[in-house]
């Protein structure tokens, strides 16, 4: 997948270009059918597939004041993307004097002048442009004047409600990791850097791997069975979410036991996908009752792993 950064980096329009435009924070199942779409239609037309998005996300220039937290970071997001088989990533950076564009302009400006677009796919409610003033009557006008197609993609998931990364992040923010799978064809995860902690898992005897988290967005804290992924290799496990109550934590930290596994991981990255939420992080009296949490919830969370595979998309 070719990546562009800005539009000025495209070096000449794409042939037969289809393209969606979106925000596409966490890549869920929805996202996943408009990027097929238009895969079919490059396909159809011997053009080349584009995604238009944007970094930062629009919200976080437009709205700081909201607490708003990525489901993907940018990073994870061009991965994703590259897996769904696109051929062009363009990221526009987004800023406050982007969002002055007026609608028309931002589409023979930029996805007709720059990009080249002749077949467009968007959802039934995507709006755009200032004050989004854009909508999918707009973009039919212009396709007949300007020569491109649009496909609108209705309603995809629930009748009620549909698929959206709103939904996605309700699920992840209360713990329901297994529900989030229904709606990003994958097991959520997170990934990071391996870093120094307190040692306490080691001092009771079940080492933990203390992951410096890259992603904004956590599952509610608790206790989880989880797929740890390292470089080439993939161990069940249980993973820890809060601040360690029973010990007085302050910070929170995202804390992986690996099953049967005993290796330095101290400087490597490791990325932990939430299969199945155990319990609520608890604070307990000593740290006999601790332990025993401790094993019951290992003893939990190898039932559930046991000849599950690792799921990391599916459309």
């Amino acid at each position: 997948m070719l990546i562009y950064r800005t539009m000025e980096e495209i070096p000449a329009p794409f042939p037969q270009a289809a393209v969606t435009v979106g925000n596409f924070d966490g890549v869920h199942l929805g996202h996943r059918a408009i990027f097929k779409k238009i895969r079919q239609a490059a396909a159809e037309q011997g053009g080349v597939s584009v995604v238009v998005t944007f970094a930062p996300h629009p919200l976080k220039v437009l709205a700081p004041e909201r607490d708003f937290r990525l489901i993907t970071t940018y990073a994870e997001k061009e991965r994703l993307i590259a897996e769904s088989g696109i051929d062009v990533l363009v990221i526009i950076p987004f800023s406050r004097e982007f969002a002055e564009i007026p609608a028309d302009n931002f589409v023979r400006d930029l996805l007709v002048g720059r990009i080249g677009m002749k077949n467009l796919v968007v959802g039934f409610d995507y709006v755009f442009g200032r004050n989004r003033t854009g909508d999918v009557s707009l973009l039919r006008r212009l396709g007949e004047e300007l020569g491109f197609s649009v496909a609108v993609l209705e309603q995809v998931g629930n009748e009620e409600t549909g698929f959206s990364s709103s939904m996605v992040r309700e699920l992840i923010s209360t713990g329901d990791v297994r529900g989030v799978v229904q709606l990003l064809g994958r097991y959520f995860s997170v990934g990071g850097e391996v870093v120094h902690g307190f040692h306490r898992g080691k001092q009771l005897g079940f080492p933990t791997a203390n992951i410096k988290v890259e992603e904004e967005l956590l599952p509610k804290p608790g206790v989880y069975a989880v797929k740890v992924e390292g470089d080439g290799w993939v161990r069940d496990g249980a993973c820890n979410i809060g601040n360690n109550p029973t010990f007085y934590g302050l910070t929170e930290t995202v804390e992986a036991h690996l099953f049967d596994f005993d290796a330095d991981l101290y400087g490597s990255r490791l990325r932990v996908y939430f299969v199945e939420r155990i319990r609520d992080e608890r604070e307990y009296p000593d740290i006999f009752a601790l332990l025993e949490a401790i094993r019951n919830d290992v003893s939990r969370c190898r039932e559930i792993l046991a000849e599950l595979p690792l799921v990391r998309h599916h459309e």
